[in-house]
């Protein structure tokens, strides 16, 4: 017979909260348009995870039995997510965790013996019946290696089944207080007298019987940066597991599948910011211009540049810092960046936005008052509308019809009078032409215009 949940700790709760924010991040970098709109937006890798925490927690302790706590789950996710989410793998599988936490089926009670961690159930209940699942298992030397939330969720993106046993070994009395980060994060710690190579020992002896203690193991992660684990993970593999060695190099940290050979990089550096992911593409685009001689650059080939400079992906960056937004926003929300897309063509073009030929035009001229009376201010006319344009829309190319509508309406007069009244007897597309300031361009089969830079390339 079940317990009472209100007479259990409240690591419980606390670990049932992570899962469920751990799985909200993972949604919202990978499948924001599973959440309601309202929540997409939401920053939840910082204080709202706590937040949400804290309300699930309330929400939580007030049941009486499992089967109650996975019906207020539920309905708690369904105040935050949309109906067709529950078919979502991240869904499923946060479920598949939670179901493990059961306590009828599985009692962790801290001890330090290896022969008193039970094993954990790989009977998962999915859709009403129940299946076998093989499971993946953590095995972490904290002395020697620390991981954290944002790694953690990056390491089950690499394995392919489930990570539902997790254990940290070390003396936890010289860890400050990563016991309890640990604790709350759902791991299992295991403590060791102090002394070099202790925790190394442990791991060691416990991993060596990871397939006896837990038969539907089919993967194992052992996370230590000391060679001394070479010997485990052969012995591992021998067995019929699959290993993922994770360790720590510089900045980084690299998962090794010792089967296949296939390797993971995570970075441990913090992104930065789009204001400095602006400045630094800037450069980039500033440097690739001396070095070609173009103005144009593709964006997935900036993109490339700065994944070997930087170490980060920009699609990642902005997905970290403003959920929900893409890349192209980020440039359109700059007006010192201008961006082309050419029809039927899904590649974006990246551009820098001469600021010193803005300021010179708006310095020089009023556009409201200025009287056009040759050629010469007819042309700067068009100049400066089409300036303002492009700081507008931060599209380069202005269709004319679009240049021309404008036009009249700053002016207050039609193109064909003022052509007729200079005395100029050309059709509208033919002044543009023979302007040495702007250049067009046919896309489709509409006419664009746009200012001549010193050097232009065909897009």
């Amino acid at each position: 017979m079940e317990l009472l949940l209100k007479t259990y700790d409240s690591a419980l709760f606390n670990k049932i909260g992570f899962y469920v924010g751990q799985a909200i991040i993972a949604i919202q970098d990978k499948q924001p348009e599973l959440l309601l709109e309202k929540y997409r937006n939401i920053s939840w890798s910082s204080r709202h995870q706590s937040s949400l925490t804290a309300k699930l927690t309330e929400i939580l302790c007030q049941s009486d039995d499992w089967d109650t706590l996975i019906n207020k789950l539920q309905v708690f996710l369904k105040a935050l997510l949309i109906p067709e989410s529950f078919n979502s793998p991240i869904l499923i599988k946060l479920i598949e965790d939670i179901r493990l936490l059961n306590p009828a089926k599985v009692e962790l009670n801290g001890s330090n013996s290896l022969n008193t961690i039970n094993r954990v159930s790989s009977e998962i209940v999915t859709n009403g019946s129940l299946s076998q699942r093989k499971i993946a298992i953590l095995l972490l030397d904290a002395e020697n290696l620390q991981i954290n939330a944002e790694t953690e969720q990056f390491l089950t993106t690499v394995c392919t089944c489930p990570i539902q046993v997790k254990i940290a070994f070390a003396n936890w009395r010289s860890m400050g207080k990563l016991d309890v980060e640990f604790h709350q994060r759902g791991y299992d710690l295991i403590h060791v007298p102090a002394g070099k190579d202790h925790a190394d020992g442990k791991m060691i002896a416990f991993g060596s019987s990871i397939h006896e203690h837990y038969p539907k193991a089919k993967e194992v992660l052992v996370c230590s940066s000391d060679t001394v684990m070479t010997n485990l993970c052969n012995h591992l593999q021998q067995n019929g597991l699959t290993v993922y060695r994770v360790n720590k190099q510089g900045n980084n940290i690299t998962i090794l599948n010792s089967k296949s050979g296939n390797k993971h990089t995570h970075s441990l550096l913090k992104p930065p910011s789009i204001e400095e992911l602006n400045a630094q593409i800037k450069n980039i685009i500033i440097s690739e211009e001396k070095r070609t001689s173009n103005q144009w650059f593709k964006l997935s080939e900036i993109a490339q540049i700065y994944y070997k400079k930087y170490n980060f992906n920009i699609s990642k960056i902005v997905s970290y810092s403003l959920p929900g937004k893409t890349t192209k926003d980020i440039f359109l929300d700059k007006s010192e960046f201008v961006v082309h897309q050419l029809p039927n063509d899904n590649e974006l073009y990246l551009a820098l936005f001469e600021m010193s030929q803005l300021n010179k035009a708006v310095s020089n001229n009023d556009v409201e008052n200025k009287e056009i009376n040759t050629k010469a201010d007819l042309e700067q006319a068009l100049v400066n509308t089409i300036i303002a344009l492009v700081t507008k829309t931060s599209n380069l190319y202005i269709p004319i019809e679009i240049l021309r509508a404008n036009f009249n309406q700053q002016y207050g007069q039609g193109m064909a009078n003022i052509l007729k009244k200079l005395d100029l007897n050309v059709k509208y597309i033919t002044f543009l032409k023979s302007c040495d300031s702007l250049e067009l361009q046919k896309i489709g089969d509409r006419w664009h215009v746009a200012l001549r830079q010193a050097k232009s390339v065909t897009i």
